[in-house]
């Protein structure tokens, strides 16, 4: 008679770094705009949470001169190192209120990104409020 072995697996479960965020951040800078206080403010390529690549596709925001219009004039809500910045685009008769959310800081709140040393993390998020997706003319 054979003994049958009984084989078992065990899968051990090990928290995930704060690091890993930082594998798929595209930290590459895609335009850069100084505020009137002096702050120069990157918009990172960034990824799907923040960044170029996230309101690029999300908010349907395409040219880096809708993000810089905003950045030029002055902050209109601050928290520590967030910034939120609004202004009023226009064309013809229709109004669009564009917020743009910055991060001037090395990491981010829940400090799940870093910019490194020396660097600030920047443009978080622009999009235009009560909308999901920005009108096609705010890009012309």
């Amino acid at each position: 008679m054979v003994a049958a072995g009984v084989m078992s697996a065990c899968l051990v479960l090990t928290p995930v770094s704060d690091a890993s965020a930082q594998q798929y951040w595209n930290k590459k800078v895609k335009c850069e705009q100084s505020d009137p206080e002096g702050r120069v403010i990157p918009t990172r390529y960034g990824n799907g949470d923040l960044g170029w690549n996230h309101f690029f596709g999300k908010h349907n925001i395409k040219k880096c001169r809708v993000v810089d219009a905003a950045l030029a004039g002055k902050v209109d809500k601050k928290s520590g190192g967030r910034l939120e910045y609004y202004r009023v685009a226009r064309n013809q008769a229709k109004l669009v209120n564009i917020v743009v959310i910055v991060q001037y800081a090395r990491r981010t709140g829940d400090g799940e990104y870093d910019a490194g040393k020396g660097n600030k993390i920047g443009v978080v998020t622009t999009y235009c409020k009560g909308m999901s997706k920005c009108p096609n003319w705010i890009n012309e």
